[in-house]
């Protein structure tokens, strides 16, 4: 199942909706998209009702999406996660998982301009698969991390490179505002066979960047999940980025950052894509 943010053109707060094809009908769930993923397992067959018994929605041409979850508690990313990403940027493959926070105001909608803010124009692209959390839990093992993921999204891990690399703490860097563009929507675990083979892909004004699949990660989604558990307990609505893989524009020569104008479409097979303009803070 594929279940957006959405909202019609004029309307208040975003509502739940089941995307089935080239249209989304409404959910029939009065909550937010954090409170059908906290109560999925006693809202799922109701929503899988919903879905069979739709007989026409709205196109998708005619709403806007917005980011499927708001105001996640923890954005957690992991950096240096794929093997040609590592060798362009001249460092060395971790032994550990390296991890980074971004911050909940660094969400911003699938389709919604991507800020590059006066004081920080050494912007980057990152694409990612990002993995949402759905039972919480802590001391969570590598074999049972598939049964706490609800579903998976399309991700821009927006980096602004010269605040990243001016101290040790990669997380300012990271967490600009509208820096973390995801969705279009979370598409429901049951539907990816395999979250470990899906193609990953990055363009700007049409021109491939980057190019991959998720069976290149250093660690698997598994391995992340039983690390960031033995820390801390994961909760409902949790994000995960798992990694990104080589062309990314600092690693160019010469360097490529984005700018005003700029259009970064990135892209993960089963799940769609997301698209911002890059636009100058005012």
């Amino acid at each position: 199942m594929k279940l957006a943010s959405y909202s019609e053109t004029g309307e208040g707060s975003p509502r739940v909706g089941i995307v089935l094809g080239d249209t989304i009908v409404d959910a029939g769930f009065d909550g937010t998209m954090m409170e059908l993923i906290a109560t999925w397992p006693s809202r799922r067959s109701a929503l899988e009702d919903v879905a069979a018994k739709a007989s026409s929605g709205s196109p998708l041409s005619s709403i806007t999406l917005h980011a499927p979850v708001a105001r996640p508690g923890k954005i957690w990313a992991i950096g240096l996660n794929y093997a040609d990403h590592i060798a362009e940027s001249k460092m060395e493959p971790p032994a550990r998982q390296v991890w980074f926070t971004k911050a909940q105001t660094s969400i911003n909608g699938p389709y919604d301009p991507i800020l590059i803010a006066r004081n920080a124009p050494y912007v980057d692209y990152e694409v990612e698969l990002v993995a949402v959390i759905g039972k919480g839990g802590k001391y969570i093992p590598a074999d049972k991390a598939h049964e706490h993921v609800f579903g998976y999204c399309v991700g821009n891990d927006v980096t602004e490179r010269m605040w990243q690399h001016a101290g040790p703490q990669w997380s300012l860097g990271k967490s600009f505002d509208t820096h973390a563009p995801i969705g279009p929507w979370i598409t429901t675990a049951d539907e990816i066979a395999d979250p470990h083979d899906l193609d990953i892909s990055c363009s700007v004004n049409g021109e491939l960047r980057q190019g991959s699949n998720t069976r290149h990660l250093v660690f698997d989604l598994w391995q992340q999940i039983e690390h960031l558990s033995g820390a801390m307990t994961l909760e409902p609505g949790d994000l995960i980025f798992t990694g990104t893989p080589g062309g990314v524009g600092a690693a160019m020569d010469p360097r490529q950052f984005l700018k005003p104008g700029d259009i970064v479409r990135c892209e993960i097979g089963g799940l769609g894509h997301i698209e911002g303009t890059m636009v100058a803070e005012d």
